[in-house]
């Protein structure tokens, strides 16, 4: 009983930290983390332990996987070299110039364990990327974080496995690089194959709730496996996420998603509720630890202190030098990019660097044997099109998203320590030297981070960054609406039916009115009686399409004669046809890169919502 009313007061507090967090102008996790302190140094509240296994193995690959999933793949994709830096070069980095400095200031502790130690406080925590979201912060600067946050994990686990090793016997850095390698390789296809398999069960499953059932048990699926066979279940859920993220909108249904999507985040606050408010009760029992067997909790937070400044300042000195050279990045996509302006304009190209390739392909060109070179095929074609064009977009991207050092700042100040950080702390073994002091450093530092860095991150980011022009925003609304439009209309026109032919021509005509007039939308209000008698919210672009295609069906009737009424589930469903062709474009331009993708989530959303709606009202019978 006491332990069922200690969950039902947790969910409580998990709950009223999230609704009154923001209104605080305080994450949710920091409220949660100092009142699980608070709570712990009650009299009566007995000394709490969680074994590690529960949140690296239980808590940890759901929370990765649902991060996953909602991943943006193509600036995942975009920046995944500088990703991969992050997670994995400034992890070894940090683990090792802090493995020496923990072997300089604490005795009979040795390389290996302070590696260890150095490991255990390099991974930084998805808390950060939760605060920026709502800030206003350069999409790029957000993935960067989310990315990070993913995969440092396994970087930072995989190293810690070896650091223990190392502590009992010679462990040699072949060693150390071949388990990595193999952690990871193993994991991503051991995920990949979870996340297509996912996909594919999932599309044949038609009950929501069974179809999310489902979705609960992959990221165990993928990790589980990964973990029997010595690689990492944290790297295997997330690429087993975002496997599904990439696919879902083409295999699962709205509904699906939708579900998916909500029961997802409730999973989320939950998880990670309980696991801040877990860090701050458990402190107190290994701070009388530290106390009883070594030189006093005062000495520990001095030397967390320090590792804390620390890791601010080796990455700081990673990002700079990073950020650098995307800065030279930068530059090389402004050349090109005015190279493909001049040449799309018939101008030629005169950059002396430009002429020099050219003369060392074409010399190349002229040693090789003459062979035909037959046309390309329109698919051929078509695929080097759509290569040039995604081409394009990520140079349009690296250019209209550029890092400069206000991001970088952002991203220095954002990497706080947290879950991972505390529940790898707690798998080292027993008779590991000082482990209750390295235990307790590794918390302080992850407490100290999340108040100190997520207390002020808020601010820093507003003085930093100005406020985000809305203007481009909507500008490239509208463009993604005239595309998903156009994909509309084709599917119509291209139907054996003329009179469908005829519906889709009057709609073109009245959209280009509405775009030239440069309003989002024309009036639907005539279209009330076509459709179900019934005025469509002003508010609503997708029920005024909706009536708009029953007006234009309708006004075919020949002069002086009263036109036909349109039956409203032959409007409903020529509607969810339109919408599946916009659908289908809209993972085009996806792919491509064309469309950021909170534009390309907002207009999915918007299709999703309207197809429900549609369905709901008896389009499928």
């Amino acid at each position: 009983m006491d332990l069922l009313l200690a969950g039902v007061l947790a969910l409580l507090a998990i709950a009223a930290a999230t609704a009154f967090g923001p209104k605080l102008g305080v994450a949710a996790p920091l409220l949660l983390t100092l009142l699980g302190l608070g709570i712990g140094l009650l009299p009566v509240v007995p000394a709490f332990e969680i074994d590690p296994e529960w949140i690296l193995a239980g808590v940890l690959p759901p929370l990765l996987y649902s991060a996953a999933v909602s991943m943006p793949t193509m600036e995942f994709r975009r920046d995944f070299s500088t990703i991969g830096g992050l997670s994995v070069v400034l992890v070894v980095v940090t683990s090792v110039l802090l493995g020496l400095l923990f072997a300089w200031l604490i005795p009979d502790l040795g390389i290996a364990g302070g590696i260890a130690l150095g490991a255990i406080v390099s991974p930084t925590d998805a808390v950060a990327t939760s605060i920026v979201k709502r800030l206003g912060v350069s999409p790029r600067v957000v993935a960067l974080l989310e990315g990070e946050s993913l995969l440092n994990d396994a970087s930072a686990l995989v190293l810690l496995r070896a650091s223990i090793a190392g502590i009992a016997a010679s462990v040699s850095l072949w060693s150390v690089a071949g388990s990595f390698v193999y952690a990871v390789v193993v994991a991503v296809i051991i995920g990949g194959a979870v996340g297509w398999l996912n996909l594919r069960v999932r599309a044949r499953v038609s009950n929501p709730t069974v179809n999310t059932v489902i979705s609960f048990t992959m990221p165990f699926i993928a990790s589980l496996p990964a973990e029997r066979l010595g690689a990492s279940g944290l790297v295997a859920a997330v690429v087993a996420g975002i496997v599904t993220g990439r696919g879902a909108a083409k295999f699962l249904s709205p509904q699906h998603r939708l579900s998916d999507v909500q029961n997802w985040r409730t999973v989320e606050l939950v998880l990670e509720g309980a696991v801040f408010l877990v860090m701050g009760l458990e402190l107190t029992a290994i701070v009388d630890d530290v106390e009883a067997s070594h030189a006093g909790a005062w000495h520990a937070a001095g030397l967390a202190a320090i590792a804390l400044v620390a890791t601010v300042l080796i990455r700081a000195a990673y990002v700079a030098s990073l950020f650098g050279g995307l800065a030279r990045r930068a530059k090389r996509a402004a050349t090109i990019k005015s190279v493909l302006d001049d040449r799309a304009r018939g101008i030629p190209s005169t950059t002396p660097e430009l002429e020099r390739r050219r003369a060392e392909y074409e010399a190349r060109r002229a040693k090789r044997p003459r062979r035909g070179d037959p046309e390309p095929t329109p698919a051929q074609a078509e695929r080097f099109r759509a290569i040039f064009r995604r081409r394009v977009a990520d140079i349009d991207y690296y250019l209209d998203e550029r890092l400069g050092w206000r991001e970088g700042t952002i991203v220095v100040w954002a990497g706080m320590r947290g879950v991972v950080t505390l529940a790898a702390a707690q798998t080292l073994p027993s008779d590991t030297p000082s482990r209750s002091l390295l235990v307790f450093i590794a918390f302080l530092v992850a407490v100290g981070s999340l108040l100190v860095q997520g207390g002020t991150l808020p601010w820093l980011v507003r003085w930093l960054v100005p406020a985000r022009d809305t203007s481009a925003d909507a500008a490239e609304r509208r463009e993604l609406r005239g595309v998903l439009r156009r994909a509309a209309m084709s599917e119509l026109a291209d139907s054996d039916d003329p009179e469908l032919r005829a519906v889709a021509e009057k709609l073109r005509a009245a959209w280009q009115l509405s775009m030239d007039e440069g309003t989002d939308e024309p009036d639907g209000a005539d279209a009330t009686d076509a459709v179900e008698a019934r005025a469509p919210s002003s508010g609503d672009r997708r029920e005024l399409d909706t009536a708009m295609i029953a007006t234009a069906a309708a006004s075919g009737a020949e002069p002086g004669r009263t036109a036909p009424r349109v039956d409203p589930g032959q409007v409903r469903r020529l509607r969810v046809r339109m919408i599946e062709a916009e659908r289908d474009a809209l993972l085009d331009a996806r792919d491509e890169g064309r469309f950021s993708a909170a534009a390309l989530n907002a207009a999915l959303e918007g299709l999703d919502a309207e197809q429900i709606s549609l369905e709901i009202r008896g389009v499928e019978g």
